[in-house]
């Protein structure tokens, strides 16, 4: 699903129309009123910084092939099961949501894929790599991005890519090659000897991703990276993920804001340590209650969801007059 900001008189040109679809209207939300003032305030030119981020394309098999396996993953801290049981797939150069409340056992089941945390139960493979066996080995092709970015803060901006590119075993021209490449493309160049801890929280999220992407990891992971962050933010945040999934490298994203899960190709719903559905958007939206002339929100599809597997009676949708 695309969502337009389109004038209020745009209408007068006809129905738009894009791919053969034409849009429908759709209630205004405040993000799009603070995104229309953000662009009046630029005088109506659009941000140069917001351009895709661009990366040579990754190597490796077909776009179809999975490359994250998770089967029956299991985490118990003595009594109590953070991970119950999840299993999913992800394909080479997919986006993918792990949806669910603060809670759901999405950070746990990321820090097991990465190695860092060992699974009480089950399989899971990177890059077709067993985890549970190899992880260091499977740490080599993925990139993490923790919830709270994980810098030096005493450090400058330089200075965190110069120790993460060594981390990664980059040296030499390489290095200084990946370097250079982080600050063009995240526009880094000015803030190059702050220390990381007084960069605002939207240039710290562009350092973490940098940091993380120096080596050119076949997948990425990134841990609720919108939290705190503004529309402005948000948008370039996945102005950048789309880039990097279009040169083929796998993202599995975690996040609390359901509309986010519009821009994966699938996502899964977590709760309680359990999937509780998965599949692209528009089957996500489908476990949503009707509504007469409009389509229903992935807000209301998670709550649907997990009101369900919870036992909970349904939410009476009510209609407000327009």
């Amino acid at each position: 699903m695309v969502r337009l900001v389109m004038h209020a008189d745009s209408d007068r040109a006809g129905p738009c129309v894009i791919g053969g679809a034409a849009a429908r209207p759709t209630p205004a939300r405040f993000e799009d009123g603070f995104m229309v003032l953000m662009q009046q305030a630029q005088g109506g030119k659009p941000d140069q910084a917001q351009a895709a981020l661009t990366q040579d394309p990754v190597s490796g098999g077909a776009r179809d092939e999975a490359v994250v396996e998770v089967h029956d993953l299991e985490r118990r801290f003595k009594e109590f099961v953070a991970v119950d049981h999840v299993s999913f797939s992800v394909r080479r150069g997919e986006i993918f949501g792990l949806l669910g409340p603060n809670g759901a056992g999405k950070t746990t089941t990321f820090r097991m894929l990465c190695g860092l945390l060992p699974a009480s139960g089950g399989s899971l493979s990177v890059a077709g790599i067993d985890v549970r066996q190899k992880s260091a080995s499977a740490r080599q092709h993925l990139g993490y991005v923790a919830q709270k970015y994980s810098l030096y803060g005493q450090l400058t901006v330089g200075e965190n890519l110069d120790f993460f590119a060594r981390a990664y075993g980059l040296g030499g021209d390489k290095k200084r090659e990946r370097i250079a490449w982080g600050l063009s493309q995240f526009k880094l160049e000015p803030y190059l000897r702050l220390p990381s801890a007084q960069l605002p929280g939207g240039f710290k999220q562009r350092l973490a991703m940098a940091a993380a992407l120096l080596h050119r990891p076949e997948i990425l992971f990134l841990d609720e990276p919108t939290s705190g962050a503004d529309p402005y933010a948000r948008r370039e945040f996945w102005q950048r993920i789309t880039g990097l999934a279009a040169s083929g490298v796998t993202v599995i994203v975690t996040t609390h804001f359901m509309a986010e899960a519009e821009y994966c190709d699938r996502a899964a719903i977590l709760d309680n340590g359990k999937v509780l559905a998965q599949g692209t958007p528009a089957e996500l939206r489908a476990h949503a209650p009707a509504h007469a002339g409009r389509t229903a929100t992935m807000e209301e599809a998670f709550i649907a969801i997990v009101e369900k597997a919870r036992g909970q009676p349904p939410e009476k949708s009510v209609e407000q007059p327009p």
